[in-house]
């Protein structure tokens, strides 16, 4: 599903129109973006849990050349699948 279908669902789903539902759904991604840029976690229980984990300095190797280099330490989104989610995807 791409953006432009996972808007035709919101609004079909919520009974919005599909502008309401693109504004919504742009809302919700500056909101999350904000918030993990911040350090925050977003938490929808049952659903999902997005937060920002910090990967360490670590030796690695150029796939191109083999020759070693370091890999800079940085930051990166990790998303969790809630329960519910998870229980729907399984059929449960």
């Amino acid at each position: 599903m791409n953006k432009t279908e996972l808007i035709a669902a919101v609004a079909g789903e919520a009974d919005l129109t599909k502008k309401d539902a693109e504004k919504f759904l742009s809302a919700f991604e500056n909101v999350v973006t904000k918030a993990l840029v911040a350090e925050k976690k977003v938490q929808l229980v049952g659903f999902m849990t997005i937060d920002v984990v910090e990967r360490a300095q670590r030796e690695g190797r150029n796939p191109q050349t083999g020759q070693p280099m370091t890999i800079a330490a940085s930051k990166a989104p990790r998303f969790k699948v809630g329960k519910k989610l998870r229980d729907a995807v399984n059929g449960k």
